[in-house]
């Protein structure tokens, strides 16, 4: 049941054990596990010291470029301004030395003033606040020892974050469930704060002391904040939808995401995290220090081990249900019965099913202009996969394309576009399989950007003849020779010996004819070379070695290939789909999809990789051949990734039209590069950089990652993208920031 080892990238520090409240939910009080009783109030500079260093030399060893820390407790408030400063002092100096430090603080607000505000904003603490909704809700257990009401604090001290100069220390809300609530009034509460982000958290408990039912309250609240247009993220929703998209996500709640929190106790011990403290008193005991142990050493525990178990570490009813990748099982503490232990479904196990399938139904708007592509589906595309049905939706869009291209090409009336409309009625579907060619495209293009001499708009005539032989429809087709050749996209090339040969589709085959001479397909030796098809996985892909077309990449196209060289292709080319299954299987069904052709590219003279797309040419991938099919699965999934953005881009503005002369420093290019460019870099880096992850070549995936994350902190500065482009470039944020390191 192990599951991977992963560094840890997010650390709780319990700097104060009390708390001014006496909430009569808290985990940390009222439930299995009473450690904090014997426990010291606040965290010792020694501590502090002690557990800044550990996280260091965790970062410094695993070479991760940020971690996260959080203030937690108790109350850390009650530590007082001056031990306050001390603590952010520590943790910033000791930990910035090695990598960034993204430092906040989860607290109920009621002593949160100006001052403390001030010093919060000095050291870039970012502030989650915990309300339950508005008086009468939020006193239902938010109350101090006395029963007195904390809500007119907490209010006032959200007014105070609100404030323009507080405002980037406002993190969001953190409301705990009860069902006793009215989920409407909830709702109205929280949005009155205007939250950067709610965090919605289900009262834990256990299968000894199951919960009352809480999905008609969470169907409702999301009913009313769909309704709203989605005003405010809700990282409980949203990560339910994310993951329903092959996303991440953004919760340890829900989904097989690697569990990387542990918690630091007032006394220096590891932990881990609080639910745990719900199952049995020590349930979240490790046994370890900040005094005696590495966070290394932390990792290899075998209860922490489990959290990054997957799928493997829920029981048999988990693994069968079709929800499970999203749910993934709950949270761990959830599934808790001193009878099983963690071998259950979560305590909440319906009421998680009927929030997932009211989410998968009813997802809710989404703000900007996604053209012709639903929200999932560009929410799915956006996250750096795409399914098979999203990637089939960009296919039928450049079908489309291809279509309006060759229409204005040939010209409605004109000889060729009657003999393409007819063809197209009497043959439909192979009509659309031959003008999905990509290199269909780039004729188009080519003529209609004045492409001179190397443009043949009579190229028409063999489009047209495709089809009528793919399709057996009787015809006599005369096709002008290209550079010596006849090519019939998609179905092979003649050498011809006149300008102009007829192909005459017949049963079984056709003919080739030209003045003084004819000859039969199939037959031998008589000059035809049949396209070159491999099938990998059941998926037919051309090897396109002879479309006049097809040298519009970037590097040069190689010349035809013979069967030793074909054969070697459709091995390597099997052999490197093995290793996508293996490190990249969420880009497979995308890439059965659309993938269409291969251009064998002439190799790099000095050996290395190499291999290009181009924006008219959807579904076609120009690769060098590597003898290494590991190397070639990485370039098969970099240039698709261009390749899906290319569509994408088609159908949506992603990138305002006066951002188009900006030029944006990336990580991967020494030259300044244009906004779309670094877009489109980034892109490829990031599904690039999962491929490393899932290879467990730290070097790789942290060059990679770094190039993609930093590209993204710059598309998101300024109105270098359009509310479409700043949501694309969102999501493929929460899929880097989702990874481990």
């Amino acid at each position: 049941m192990d599951g991977p080892w992963r560094p840890l990238r997010h650390f709780v520090l319990k700097v104060h054990s009390r708390c001014d409240l006496a909430c009569d939910h808290c985990y940390i009080y009222e439930h299995a596990d009473q450690s904090w009783r014997g426990r010291p109030v606040t965290m010792a500079p020694a501590t502090v010291r002690a557990a800044a260093g550990r996280i260091a030399q965790h970062a410094a060893r695993h070479g991760l470029a940020r971690v996260g820390v959080i203030l937690h407790g108790g109350e850390p408030l009650l530590l007082g301004a001056g031990r306050l400063r001390a603590v952010l002092e520590e943790l910033r100096g000791t930990i910035t030395a090695v990598c960034e430090l993204d430092l906040r603080m989860q607290t109920n607000a009621v002593r949160l003033d100006a001052p403390t505000c001030e010093l919060l904003l000095d050291h870039r603490v970012r502030v989650g606040v915990s309300l339950d909704g508005g008086r009468a809700d939020n006193d239902r257990h938010r109350r101090y020892r006395n029963g007195a009401s904390s809500h007119a604090k907490v209010r006032a001290a959200l007014e105070l974050l609100r404030r323009p100069r507080y405002r980037p220390l406002y993190a969001g809300l953190l409301c705990t469930v009860d069902p006793a609530n009215d989920p409407q009034s909830v709702y109205e509460a929280l949005l009155a704060e205007d939250p950067p982000r709610i965090d919605l958290l289900l009262p834990h408990a256990t299968w000894d002391e199951p919960p009352a039912p809480v999905g008609p309250w969470l169907r409702a609240f999301h009913e009313r904040w769909a309704a709203a247009g989605c005003p405010v993220p809700v990282r409980l929703f949203d990560s339910i939808r994310s993951l329903g998209l092959g996303g991440p996500s953004q919760t340890e709640a829900v989904g097989l995401d690697d569990g990387d929190v542990v918690v630091i106790e007032t006394d220096g011990a590891w932990e881990e995290p609080d639910s745990m403290k719900t199952t049995v008193d020590g349930g979240a005991a490790t046994g370890l220090t900040v005094f005696d142990a590495s966070a290394d050493d932390v990792t290899d525990l075998p209860a922490m081990r489990r959290r990054r178990s997957g799928l493997s570490a829920l029981s048999d009813t988990c693994r069968s249900c079709d929800l499970v990748r999203q749910c993934g099982g709950g949270l761990t503490a959830h599934r808790w019965s001193a009878a099983r232990g963690f071998d259950n479904p979560s305590v909440y196990c319906d009421d998680l099913k009927e929030l997932i399938i009211a989410i998968n139904e009813h997802p809710g708007p989404v703000a900007g202009d996604l053209g012709a592509l639903p929200a999932d589906a560009f929410d799915g595309l956006a996250y750096g996969y795409g399914d098979a049905a999203a990637v089939a939706l960009l296919a039928d869009a450049e079908l489309a394309v291809n279509r309006a291209l060759v229409g204005e090409v040939v010209g409605e009336t004109a000889a060729g576009g009657r003999l393409l409309a007819d063809l197209e009625r009497r043959a439909p579907e192979v009509f659309d399989e031959v003008l999905r060619h990509p290199f269909v495209r780039s004729w188009a293009v080519s003529c209609l950007d004045g492409g001179g001499s190397d443009c043949d708009p009579d190229w028409t005539a063999a489009i047209a003849a495709a089809v009528a032989v793919r399709a057996g429809i009787e015809a006599e087709i005369p096709v002008r020779a290209h550079g010596g050749r006849i090519h019939l996209p998609t179905v092979g090339f003649f050498a011809a010996p006149a300008a102009e040969v007829t192909v005459i589709p017949e049963p079984g085959g056709f003919t080739l004819r030209w003045p003084g001479g004819r000859t039969q397909v199939p037959g031998a030796r008589n000059g035809w070379h049949e396209a070159r098809w491999v099938t990998v996985d059941g998926v037919r892909i051309l090897l396109e070695d002879a479309d006049p077309y097809r040298d519009r990449l970037e590097h040069a196209a190689a010349g035809h290939l013979d069967a030793a060289a074909a054969g070697g292709w459709s091995a390597v080319l099997a052999q490197a789909w093995d290793h996508l299954a293996a490190d990249a299987p969420e880009q497979l069904d995308g890439l059965r999809q659309g993938l269409r052709a291969i251009v064998p590219l002439a190799p790099a003279p000095d050996g290395t990789l190499r291999s290009a797309t181009s924006r008219h040419a959807f579904g076609a991938l120009g690769l060098a051949r590597a003898d290494d099919p590991a190397a070639l699965a990485v370039l098969l999934v970099h240039e698709f990734q261009h390749t899906k953005l290319g569509a994408v881009l088609d159908l949506i503005d992603l990138v305002p039209d006066d951002a188009v002369t900006e030029r944006l420093r990336v990580g991967w290019r020494p030259d300044p590069r244009p906004v779309e460019a670094a877009l489109q870099g980034a892109y490829a880096h990031l599904a690039v950089a999962d491929v490393w992850r899932r290879r467990d070549n730290p070097e790789l995936f942290r060059m990679y990652r770094d190039w993609t994350a930093e590209a993204i902190d710059a598309l998101l500065t300024g109105d270098r993208l359009t509310p479409a482009g700043a949501r694309f470039v969102r999501r493929m944020a929460d899929t880097v920031h989702s990874w481990p390191g």
